[in-house]
């Protein structure tokens, strides 16, 4: 669909959101928890039908963990790697806007998936579905993803701030919020329960994992392993300009395109928003579940949380 279609069609979703009680906001499958809006049970049990190709590009993160902007930044490189003239990039564009889909794998209708075979190489495919909800195809085809983690401090205040502008808790304090969050209560689960799974897959050679912070510090240096990870061929100065056309300063001009959600989606986009939210018992709470789940694995290693959620 189009950016202008798209943009109608969350503005709508929006507003039912907004007249549904809390109870029909969200769905049970599978023990974890969906948002109504965007996602339907139907879908959610077709998903293992989706049939990955070997070049797909795939980008799987947990809510509010930057899959907006890394989404974006994929988008760029593909392009800039794919080196089509004005015409084919017309008509790829056309071919997407055609087929109605929505962003996310698990988003929308569960007809989507024979859609998405007439989608032209190389596909962009983004999800926020945990691996063993993830099709089993990614993972006979090997199919390269890019796995996306952020610190879980900042996770939960961007999480709780989404919700609320999305009306799925908008009753909800913070406090309330947090206590649903350390618990796994929250839409898509627990964010501890995607570390320890994605933990397993930390050798798999088609798995790439990449930190909002990693980025954030050094935008050039992460886009060039992704690139290469990817194979994507770009040259530095299109690395640099893709980092230009990706920063967060640039991604908010986009809002729009996303409706009234866009205020959502698009609101600080720094590293340590945390600290001006969490209170000490709350900071002790996690630092506490992080140590108890998933501290001592690689992957929680790797998100260096000593350094990005703690004073």
């Amino acid at each position: 669909m189009t950016q202008k279609q798209l943009s109608k069609f969350l503005d709508e979703k929006l507003e039912e959101n907004e007249k549904a009680t809390p109870s029909e906001r969200t769905f049970m499958y599978d023990g974890v928890k969906y948002p109504t809006m965007i996602c339907c049970l139907e879908t959610l049990k077709r998903v293992n039908t989706f049939r990955a190709r070997k070049d797909d590009i795939i980008l799987v993160s947990y809510p509010k963990t930057g899959s907006n902007w890394v989404g974006e930044i994929l988008r760029q490189l593909e392009i800039a790697s794919g080196k089509y003239d004005e015409v084919e990039q017309k008509q790829r564009q056309q071919i997407l806007e055609e087929l109605s889909l929505l962003p996310f794998l698990e988003f929308g209708d569960p007809e989507k998936f024979e859609r998405m075979e007439k989608l032209p190489p190389r596909r962009i495919i983004k999800t926020h579905l945990i691996p063993h909800m993830l099709p089993r195809s990614f993972f006979e085809k090997k199919t390269k993803m890019l796995v996306l983690f952020r610190n879980p401090k900042d996770v939960a205040v961007s999480f709780f701030h989404f919700a609320k502008g999305i009306h799925m808790n908008d009753q909800n304090t913070w406090d309330e919020f947090f206590e649903e969050y350390i618990t796994g209560k929250v839409t898509y689960g627990s964010y501890f329960d995607h570390i320890s799974e994605w933990n397993k897959h930390l050798n798999d050679s088609n798995v790439f994992f990449i930190t909002y912070e990693e980025i954030k510090e050094n935008p050039v240096s992460a886009l060039k392993k992704i690139a290469k990870f990817f194979d994507f061929s770009v040259t530095e100065e299109e690395i640099e300009s893709i980092v230009e056309k990706t920063s967060f300063e640039s991604m908010k001009n986009t809002a729009e395109n996303y409706g009234k959600l866009g205020k959502a989606l698009f609101r600080k986009g720094i590293v340590g928003d945390w600290t001006s939210v969490f209170s000490e018992s709350q900071n002790e709470k996690m630092d506490r579940k992080f140590e108890e789940t998933v501290a001592k694995t690689q992957l929680g290693m790797k998100l260096k949380y000593e350094l990005y959620c703690k004073n």
